[in-house]
């Protein structure tokens, strides 16, 4: 294990290099550090060039920072991610078709760093079937470069799946609290672990570098083995970075950490308007003891109205980055977890969605049509990609899509959705219940699709 500066770290990628990156969002464990050092090192020299990215959650502020500091034409072939929201700057190439981009499913790229790490060919799983991670319905692909495949479909025992495949690995860089002198990595000041483990063990496996930043250096001996995310035997360079902070906006936060309990109650109360009347009833689907998961956008504001109406404590919100009761953090923070009962690796909760272990999705809606079918991932002329929304939607025993019925002027009921995103006659088939819950209306999914259920007070059919 050497230590290295950023700069130095940034120096060992090579042309065409197949970078893992590790974090989450809005700067959740994400080695922004190493990310800037990268983009620099580009800008300065005119090298690395034509690397391939690869991180299953989105990375960045929204703006420049994340997988954004890579966002330059030339230093980048492909990028391979579960969204780009993050990344408005990467979206960017993708539409002008500087680079192939693709979009998936943020748990089978999570469970597909496992594979990697063992050596297996890829993932199967049934995980975006019938939507446009489909190769019969576009395969990933969010540019015309993006002419690889990545995905497959194949038949196993008369039932068919999706083969993602493995790639082959030359660096990872990854992120974590503190580092001893032999190099073992904890994580007890981050919000989320996610694949972390998994993304060191895939490069060491290819025989590749892994790359740790971190906040401090601490005495050999003195982390509990238990909090070692990381092994020393994996780490091959330290990057000490002791201005990391926890995210993108909060230095440190011992709630989100889960190093203190705060509580519940003074979760802010949604102001009066569309986002709390559709928060409001889809809130109703709501009972005693349910295992719940709660989407970016409008359907956070569920955890507020929960609050507000003191039944936060009786039901259980997760989020997909592994963070299990307590209160979802929203907006640039989502991801965190206000003093969450447990925080397990990203790859292990994607396991309990796939597996039916929500009893209620909510999940925001960017625009849905008539056969039921909802998209999130590509609309109005930008790609965003479907982060975890694929595994949810399609695991959860119950859906609850929420969203006005238009944006700006523009109707977000439409007649066919631009991406699939959720196949509404796919869920119908498989008897999944379904709602769609708007500011003017409720709809529920049926044979033919959409059907109006309820009508808001004032408003008429």
């Amino acid at each position: 294990m050497i230590r290295m500066t950023a700069a130095q770290a940034a120096a060992l990628v090579r042309d065409k290099d197949t970078l893992l990156i590790g974090g989450s969002g809005g700067g959740h464990a994400v080695p922004d550090a190493l990310l800037a050092a990268l983009g620099d090192r580009y800008r300065e020299t005119g090298q690395p060039r034509a690397l391939t990215i690869v991180h299953p959650v989105g990375l960045g502020d929204g703006k420049t920072r994340g997988a954004g500091h890579l966002a330059q034409e030339g230093l980048l072939k492909r990028a391979v991610a579960g969204t780009f929201v993050n990344s408005p700057g990467i979206a960017r190439l993708a539409l002008d078709e500087k680079i192939e981009a693709y979009t998936m499913p943020q748990g089978a790229m999570s469970q597909l760093m496992r594979e990697m790490a063992a050596g297996r060919p890829g993932l199967m799983t049934k995980v975006g079937l019938h939507t446009f991670v489909d190769p019969r319905l576009g395969g990933a692909r969010q540019s015309r470069m993006a002419t690889a495949d990545l995905v497959e479909n194949v038949q196993f025992r008369g039932e068919e799946y999706l083969f993602y495949k493995s790639f082959h690995v030359d660096v990872a860089l990854v992120r974590g609290s503190a580092a001893d002198e032999d190099g073992n990595i904890s994580m007890e000041h981050e919000a989320v672990t996610l694949e972390m483990l998994s993304m060191a063990q895939a490069a060491r496996r290819c025989g590749g570098l892994v790359v740790a930043q971190v906040k401090r250096i601490v005495p050999r001996g003195s982390l509990h083995p238990k909090m070692v995310k990381i092994p020393g035997i994996m780490v091959d360079v330290l990057v000490v970075d002791p201005d990391q902070w926890q995210t993108y906006e909060t230095q440190d936060s011992a709630a989100h950490s889960g190093h203190l309990h705060v509580e519940l109650s003074d979760v802010p109360r949604l102001p009066a308007g569309a986002r709390r009347v559709v928060a409001r009833r889809a809130a109703l689907e709501l009972f005693e003891g349910a295992i719940c998961n709660l989407g970016s956008g409008i359907s956070t504001g569920i955890a507020n109205v929960a609050a507000e109406e003191g039944v936060l404590a009786r039901v259980c919100l997760t989020n997909e980055q592994g963070n299990i009761g307590g209160a979802p953090a929203s907006g640039n923070e989502a991801g965190a977890s206000r003093s969450p009962d447990a925080q397990i690796d990203q790859p292990y909760q994607f396991d309990f969605y796939d597996g039916g272990g929500l009893d209620l999705a909510f999940l925001s809606f960017a625009e849905f049509d008539a056969a039921g079918d909802v998209n999130v991932s590509r609309f109005g002329g930008r790609i965003v990609g479907p982060g975890g929304f694929i595994n949810i939607s399609q695991g959860a025993r119950k859906v609850v899509f929420g969203g006005t019925l238009t944006a700006n002027g523009a109707a977000k009921a439409v007649a066919q959705v631009e991406q699939i995103t959720f196949s509404g006659r796919h869920a119908y088939e498989c008897g999944q219940p379904v709602l769609y819950a708007t500011e003017r209306a409720v709809f529920r999914l049926g044979a033919e699709g959409p059907e109006l259920i309820e009508i808001a007070a004032g408003a008429d059919l």
